[in-house]
């Protein structure tokens, strides 16, 4: 597998580390499967020590769980975290894009439109992988608008579980047309600097990340604890 080593800047160690958290992110290695240092150090034709140390990193993440003598398995998801994680990204996400609602660059208005555009093209393609990479992209665009990127690295740190059963949910149910109406009027209640209707409109997105928990338990039995 290439791992797209263009630059002298990025590490064997990082693009194994990188590749393989998002294969696991986006669900293409699933929770509970078996990993092992020598079977990936052959796929990506690298040595076994930045497998090794990339299993740390992703273990210490949440993601991975090494057991002594038995091996590595990719981490089942736990719901007590995608709630704790939620609780928080709801409480940040509300308070940004009030201030948002306050001051907002041009610039990054512009990059929400475009978004959005990009979202009505990933419903039509029923693209779940790119619909969850443009919701994480319409959030951070409105982070970065407010100055507030270390803000959103904080919250990246505690959503890899959560992550995880908001993909789950985008390739369960194609009803992501509501989905990007919620974008759409967040996006309309900036440009108008309606913080009220903005911090409205949040709580009902984020309270849609939670609503489908039991759904997805009964669906995914084994990729659940």
């Amino acid at each position: 597998m290439d791992l797209n080593l263009t630059t002298q800047s990025v590490s064997t160690r990082d693009a194994v580390y990188r590749v393989l958290k998002n294969q696991i992110l986006l669900l293409e290695i699933p929770p509970g499967t078996s990993l092992s240092e020598k079977e990936i150090s052959l796929k990506f034709n690298v040595s076994r020590t930045p497998v090794r140390e990339s299993f740390a990193r992703l273990a210490h993440e949440g993601l991975l769980e090494i057991y002594p003598q038995r091996g590595t398995v990719v981490s089942l998801i736990d719901s007590e975290l995608v709630e704790e994680a939620q609780f928080m990204r709801e409480h940040l996400e509300r308070a940004v894009i009030s201030l948002a609602c306050n001051s907002f660059p041009e610039s990054n208005l512009r990059s929400l439109k475009i978004n959005l555009a990009k979202q009505k093209l990933g419903i039509e393609e029923q693209d779940y992988k790119s619909m969850f990479q443009l919701d994480e992209d319409f959030h951070h665009i409105i982070f970065e608008g407010c100055a507030k990127k270390n803000t959103w690295d904080v919250v990246q740190q505690i959503k890899v579980h959560l992550n995880r059963s908001r993909m789950l949910r985008l390739a369960a149910d194609h009803d992501w047309e509501h989905l990007y109406n919620q974008h759409l009027h967040m996006y309309e209640a900036i440009q108008a600097h309606d913080a009220a209707r903005s911090d409205l409109l949040m709580k009902k997105h984020m309270e849609l990340t939670l609503s489908d928990q039991d759904m997805l338990k009964q669906k995914f039995p084994t990729y659940y604890k």
